[in-house]
């Protein structure tokens, strides 16, 4: 009897979302072709069972070098030990256009930075400055209500 048979899973348990595979499932198959709910739920532990074994398989190969951290290339290691090597080209053309797409999204933020007009140690000088200004003027607002004997304005609320 599978996890999901039985209700919910334990709390510890690590999975795949369910609407996620089964989305994944029905993108892949011809439109006239449907699958059944215990099908799609075999499926589901097919792809999890799979992932822990890729990822237990990593990390063994990942202490076998005396590292911490699992690495793109113990994982590509891991599924040519495990007989996957066909995948291997396309998981590291998929891990390749995945580090593409981080870089150019990095490109997007720092030309946001570069958009201001301000370099990054003038844009921290700017926010110091606006922070005092914020400060003088809270401990302004506290020293006219200390003498006047009323309560000082408070730090919570807003303004």
């Amino acid at each position: 009897m599978s996890d999901y048979e039985g209700g919910p899973a334990g709390e510890d348990e690590l999975s795949l979302p369910r609407a996620t595979v089964y989305k994944l499932i029905g993108e892949m198959l011809p439109d006239d072709i449907t699958c059944a709910k215990d099908t799609r739920d075999l499926l589901l532990d097919c792809c999890n069972e799979f992932i822990h074994l890729i990822a237990s398989e990593s990390n063994e190969i990942c202490e076998k070098e005396a590292k911490k951290t699992i690495a793109a290339e113990h994982v590509l290691a891991a599924l040519q030990e495990l007989g996957f090597g066909k995948y291997v080209s396309k998981v590291q053309g998929a891990y390749d256009e995945h580090r593409k797409q981080q870089t150019e999204d990095r490109g997007r933020k720092s030309t946001k930075l570069s958009q201001l007009g301000m370099s990054e140690e003038e844009l921290l000088r700017s926010q110091e400055l606006l922070f005092a200004q914020a400060r003088m003027r809270y401990q302004s607002q506290a020293t006219q209500a200390q003498s006047s004997g009323s309560t000082p304005p408070s730090t919570s609320g807003s303004q």
